[in-house]
């Protein structure tokens, strides 16, 4: 085959990652978490969870520590050469941020290649949740009841901007007792909460195109959101692409300024569906290391918007299912892990190269950021880790997980925890 094979995995195809913690499905109306729940309770089949997967809600709270911003100019030479150690021969195709919080009064940071800028993937859909929240913010500034309301009570349902997708979402059927994972299909309805969960955990671009349609909505209609069907379909259909786009870009990307983001190294540039992007067209996607570690270090200080939108947050990605790419280190199975993964993998043709998923020989991209809580409800070590990569020919979910076993590693030896 002679033409150039271009394989787009944005987080989740085959292997996903549910988030949010189970005893949230009433506060919430995300339905899943009700079927995942059981599944704990051997009542309903289902995996069962890890040590780390099991905090309540409750025990999901946020903790900066004593880090500041200030820190991530200000890194540490010596854990800056043991990060590189771990990265071994193919420490060049890395970039990577640690932020050692396990010491509150003596956080350090560390990188290398930190301010690189390569395609976000899916890890791009936590720009996404950053719009969704500022928006409610914005409409609601000291009503978080009014946003809670909103989440829960605004039904969506999927319309054309979802196709296609291959990721498959989980829906619990209480008639029958059990839980179903397949792609979501046009008339799918369920309350926006759900989408986003659907969007970060299972990584579904027909729940992230869904989720920035309604990000548009709010912007464009205020209090009067949810509006009618007619009305959301008159908007797209009715105006003009010059300004839809415009719309959509400073949905996506003043958010990020607005709280002290910087756009150059971290943006989403628009819908993450093919009919999407058609409509509405957008611009290019762009994250470093360094950037992802400063969106998650201002969600830990409850900065990023206000501190209720940055604990729904970190509630949604929260993981309680089965762990994938970093986050399925063997040494990471008692702590709680926040997680987000994103890919991005091109293949051309070269004698003796088999294309592989995660294995582009032309682009082989994989994003991941996590929060580390270790061990889950009395962590010892605390600390965010931020890396992006392209290395060629290596499957990168494997890599990712094997550097996860070696940063806990050492994190444990410079702190002294052992099992």
């Amino acid at each position: 085959m002679r033409h150039v094979l271009l394989l787009l995995m944005l987080c989740g195809y085959s292997a996903t990652a549910w988030a949010y913690p189970l005893d949230g499905a009433d506060m919430t109306g995300i339905s899943r978490l009700e079927g995942y729940r059981l599944a704990q309770q051997g009542r309903v089949a289902g995996n069962l969870l890890s040590p780390g997967a099991q905090l309540a809600t409750a025990q999901v709270v946020l903790n900066a520590g004593g880090a500041s911003e200030a820190l991530l100019s200000m890194p540490d030479p010596y854990l800056g050469r043991k990060l590189v150690d771990l990265l071994g021969a193919d420490a060049r195709g890395y970039g990577i941020s640690l932020l050692d919080l396990s010491d509150p009064a003596h956080p350090r940071y560390a990188e290398y290649q930190g301010g690189q800028l390569r395609n976000p993937g899916s890890v791009g859909k936590l720009v996404v949740a950053l719009a969704l929240f500022q928006a409610l913010a914005d409409l609601y500034p000291d009503d978080t009841a009014a946003r809670e309301r909103v989440l829960r009570s605004t039904m969506v349902v999927a319309d054309a901007l979802i196709r296609s997708d291959h990721h498959k979402v989980p829906f619990w059927l209480p008639e029958q007792m059990r839980l179903q994972k397949r792609r979501l299909a046009e008339g799918d309805e369920a309350n926006l909460w759900s989408y986003l969960d659907w969007m970060l955990s299972a990584s579904s671009n027909a729940a992230a195109s869904m989720v920035i349609e309604q990000v548009m909505l709010l912007r464009r209609f205020g209090r009067s959101y949810p509006v009618s069907r007619s009305l959301q379909q008159a908007y797209f259909s009715q105006t003009p692409k010059k300004e839809l786009s415009r719309d959509l870009l400073a949905a996506l990307q003043q958010p990020v300024a607005d709280n002290g983001l910087d756009p150059g190294q971290l943006r989403q540039g628009g819908f993450f569906s093919h009919e999407g992007k058609r409509r509405v067209p957008g611009t290019g996607s762009i994250c470093s290391a360094r950037e992802l570690m400063h969106y998650m270090l201002l969600l830990e200080q409850g900065r990023l918007v206000d501190r209720w939108s940055s604990l729904q947050l970190k509630r949604l990605l929260y993981m309680t299912e089965r762990r994938i790419r970093y986050a399925a280190a063997p040494a990471l199975a008692d702590a709680a892990v926040y997680f987000k993964s994103g890919s991005f993998y091109k293949c051309r043709d070269e004698a003796g190269f088999v294309c592989k998923k995660y294995q582009g020989n032309a682009l082989n991209l994989m994003n991941s950021v996590a929060i580390i809580e270790y061990p889950a409800g009395a962590p010892r070590l605390h600390y965010l880790v931020a890396i992006t990569s392209n290395v060629l020919k290596k499957n990168s979910a494997i890599d990712h997980r094997e550097l996860a076993t070696r940063i806990h590693g050492l994190l444990q030896s410079l702190h002294g925890v052992t099992r």
